[in-house]
């Protein structure tokens, strides 16, 4: 088995693909690991997929996989996960803004100190405050909150991870974000964190807007629910059916008992508002509890999910 599998994902990074390459090369010779790096071209539309496969030429221990059209960051590394046979795995952007200098500090906490992962913190940042930094600091706030784990910084790009951990999660969505909390859902407690070097961004433009923070509180959400109820969806929706339906079935009580014994010659009970209120709780109820039954069937039957992503090559 190798000392280090590289996992880059990329899009339109035609100019600073082979300078990464480089970079890393120069790192891992000078520290003698045996290594693979894998590019996944998550559908470019420029040449970095030429610069693949030129560099792919030069070194055998370069490794390409080239996806059919753009299906996400977390699909692509997903996709290098699979393929990787590293002790470690390192995971880096490849718009030179993470530094492969701290390649040898992140394998030393893997295989020294026996972390099960190792996030990036990028400290100190070159990117807009308004835009990215402090919606960054409100995002990570949260994860903190709703997961436990410690880390200044969720999406860091540049992390390590012993080759059980991915081998034993599925990134899948816009998850990558929330790699520890998937770890950590798996059984993997020992997270950890390392200052790292950000570096300013030297070619083209950031492919991520802001609506990246909005479709990252949802997913945080989602990931929140299925990390407290995803064994067992009854729980929370029988549980809130049930309480639901006692509502309404209480009030259906309480109307019947005063239609027939105390107020007997009072409106119908059609014509009361607690009657349509006890109705949609009932309603309500019973949707939310089968909602959670459905939920259970569905998580006793579930076969290997597909992948989603195509691949056009792979070198």
């Amino acid at each position: 088995m190798l000392d280090i599998s590289i996992v880059i994902p990329l899009l339109n990074e035609e100019d600073s693909i082979v300078e990464l390459y480089q970079w890393i090369k120069k790192v891992v010779d000078k520290e003698e690991y045996s290594y693979e790096i894998i590019f996944i071209d998550d559908g470019s539309t420029d040449a970095s997929w030429k610069k693949i496969t030129q560099i792919k030429q030069e070194n055998e221990a370069v490794k390409g996989i080239r996806f059919l059209k753009n299906y996400g960051k977390s699909q692509a590394l997903h996709a290098g996960f699979e393929i990787c046979k590293g002790n470690v795995v390192i995971t880096m952007d490849a718009d030179l803004q993470d530094n492969p200098e701290e390649i040898p500090a992140l394998y030393h906490k893997i295989i020294v100190e026996k972390f099960d992962l190792v996030s990036g913190w990028k400290k100190k940042r070159y990117d807009s405050v308004l835009w990215k930094n402090i919606p960054s600091k409100l995002f990570n706030s949260a994860a903190r909150l709703t997961s436990g784990i410690k880390l200044h910084d969720f999406n860091c790009g540049l992390k390590a991870y012993s080759q059980h951990v991915i081998k034993n999660i599925e990134v899948y969505g816009e998850m990558h974000r929330y790699i520890p909390i998937l770890a950590k859902n798996q059984g993997f407690v020992k997270i950890g964190e390392q200052e790292v070097k950000h570096q300013a961004r030297k070619y083209g433009t950031t492919k991520f807007g802001a609506e990246r923070f909005v479709n990252g509180f949802l997913d945080l959400i989602t990931i929140w629910f299925i990390s407290k109820f995803g064994k067992r969806p009854m729980h929370f929706f029988g549980l809130v059916g049930t309480l639901i339906f006692l509502v309404g079935f209480f009030l259906v009580v309480y109307l019947g008992v005063d239609k027939l014994y105390v107020n007997t010659t009072g409106r119908l009970i059609t014509d009361r508002p607690q009657f349509f209120i006890a109705l949609t709780c009932m309603i309500l109820g019973t949707q939310f509890f089968l909602a959670g039954f459905l939920g259970e069937i569905l998580l006793s039957n579930k076969s290997r999910k597909h992948k989603r992503y195509k691949i056009s090559e792979a070198i």
